[in-house]
């Protein structure tokens, strides 16, 4: 098991620390009808407009706008239809999946990354009678008007505002079809295909209160009031259950960023209070930090700092908004919370951030879990762990070996009901009502929970022993600051390294990396010694969700 630093106000986890109070919902358009009534005139929505002034959206405005566009859906006749969404993050795309969701219909979010072909194959299997798309990817509807995949009715972003003006005019005439469309817990709210490193994506059909219930108890553990940036991907459940929904919940203004690139100039221009990300916005932003510390010669201060500030906390002194005032002020100078989730983050980096001031709290989430499966706390936070589970769901270890290690299996109001036409891979995940995550990892006396790798990187050497392809990665990435990337694998019962420099090393570090790798190995166990190391030219190739690709030929 995993040894967890015991620093700052974390050291001190309150046993009892209360959850939120928030709303009951069991649809998603509750959450949405709940906003625009608690904060009618309250902003939602900071929206970026090139040459212009930032444009404002009310709460009001917005479900006004989604029942406009919603009601111009069923005017269309469809109903209980599954309808895709492409394109870029916009105030139009959350349009265009709440008015679907709130119609009654299913919503088909495709990951706009994603090669042509094999957005034409979710959508086939999908089964969509209608599309939504932006400008950027009219390729993608074109080919679906040649391929006749069974689209009926083809969507612009550029038309929406007359769509919605066209629902409003039937609204007026007495069409109340939006409000009176029914929608219940159970009905289909979402297919989101998956973008695993290996094999064909699958359909997981997330129903309305899988994903209510996640952003309701998402709520009741973390604060979202404020104001945050919008980085991550809507076609992703965790960009909109953390960015989105949860937000909203709260009554916070949201800031529809137009690149990450732009994530911490966009924090700094609105004052963000939190931020929600995946680790390589955290890594960007922690870069940056040390880039600019080392420019300004403030390195080795910075790093002093670092322990003063560890050392105050112990002593429950906390001066780290005096001490880093220029870290804070980088990144808008109200940041109070940065959650992070969605792939394996760096301990060394969450310490440090969280030593300075930002308090980064790591998350654990599987997008059929809709997708929110534990989440650190404020009060309640262990740097190494994924923290403590949601109320919405029950985690349990499967088969747990001497270390208390085993598969996470989950189950709960959040959990998916199965894959879309695709019987045999549903019952593959589920063991008695529980889903297989098919991650490794472990509780601890706490209650917090560890992840320790994926079952299928496990490395089984002819010795016996297993080892966490992720878990070596990691001590890696922590031991030698210089790899940016890293994927450990078996190599004829030996365990390698291929390795990714960062772009901005030094060439000594080529020479310097077996060095550095051999020092690593006198700290570790003699079955999870690195025996062989590899350097790359260039990035390892990656998913859409900027996870690293494994199924390559590795040996060459």
């Amino acid at each position: 098991m995993k040894k967890t630093r015991n620093y700052c106000n974390h050291a001190r986890i309150k046993k009892n620390y209360p959850l939120y109070d928030t709303i009951n919902a069991e649809v998603v358009y509750d959450i949405i009808d709940y906003s625009a009534n608690e904060y009618p005139e309250r902003q939602a929505f900071q929206i970026p407009v090139p040459g212009k002034d930032d444009r404002f959206v009310t709460y009001k405005q917005f479900s006004e706008d989604i029942e406009g566009l919603g009601t111009y859906i069923l005017s269309k006749g469809l109903k209980k239809e599954k309808i895709a969404i492409i394109g870029e993050n916009s105030y139009e795309w959350l349009l265009a999946y709440f008015s679907i969701l709130g119609s009654g219909n299913t919503a088909v979010p495709l990951d706009r990354d994603l090669p042509l072909d094999d957005l034409l194959y979710n959508i086939d299997n999908s089964e969509a009678k209608a599309i939504f798309f932006s400008k950027v990817y009219k390729d993608v509807a074109d080919a679906l008007k040649e391929s006749a995949k069974g689209i009926d009715f083809y969507f612009s972003k550029a038309d929406i505002y007359d769509m919605i003006a066209e629902g409003r005019k039937l609204i007026e005439a007495g069409d109340d079809s939006f409000k009176k469309a029914e929608v219940k817990p159970d009905d289909l709210a979402a297919i989101v295909y998956t973008s695993g490193t290996t094999g064909k994506s699958k359909g997981v059909m997330l129903t309305q209160r899988n994903i209510a219930s996640n952003a309701i108890s998402a709520c009741r553990n973390i604060d979202g009031e404020g104001r945050g940036v919008l980085a991550l991907p809507l076609h992703h459940t965790f960009g909109m259950v953390a960015n989105v929904l949860a937000p909203l919940i709260f009554g916070a203004r949201i800031y529809m960023t137009t690149s990450i690139r732009n994530i911490q100039a966009d924090m700094i221009k609105i004052g963000a209070t939190a931020a929600f990300c995946v680790p390589l916005m955290a890594e960007l932003i922690y870069k940056k930090v040390w880039a600019t510390a080392k420019e300004k010669g403030k390195d080795e201060i910075l790093k002093k700092g670092i322990k003063i500030s560890n050392t105050l906390l112990k002593l429950g002194i906390d001066v780290r908004r005096k001490l880093f005032a220029e870290v804070h002020e980088a990144l808008g100078g109200n940041l109070e919370l940065f959650v992070c989730g969605g792939a394996p983050l760096s301990e060394k980096m969450a310490f440090e951030l969280t030593s300075m001031g930002i308090n980064i709290l790591n998350g654990y989430g599987i997008t059929e879990c809709s997708p929110i499966v534990s989440v650190n706390r404020n009060f309640a936070n262990k740097i190494g762990s994924v923290g403590l589970v949601l109320d919405c769901n029950e985690v349990k270890i499967n088969n747990p070996n001497e270390k208390g290690i085993g598969e996470i299996y989950v189950r709960g109001d959040n959990v998916m009901v199965g894959y879309y036409n695709n019987e045999e891979a549903t019952n593959e995940a589920f063991d008695d009502g529980w889903f297989k995550t098919g991650d490794l990892g472990y509780l601890d006396e706490d209650g917090f929970l560890f992840i320790s790798g994926r079952i299928k990187n496990l490395i089984i050497l002819s010795n016996g022993k297993n080892v966490s392809a992720e878990e070596l990665e990691e001590k890696i990435l922590d031991e030698i600051s210089y790899v940016e990337e890293v994927i450990v694998y078996d190599d004829n019962d030996k365990l390698a390294a291929e390795i990714y420099l960062d772009e901005n090393t030094e060439p000594e570090a080529k020479a310097k990396i077996k060095k550095d790798i051999k020092a690593l190995n006198i700290k570790l166990p003699s079955y999870k010694k690195i025996a062989k190391t590899k350097i790359r030219d260039e990035a390892f190739p990656k998913t859409t969700s900027m996870k690293i690709k494994r199924n390559y030929n590795k040996k060459g």
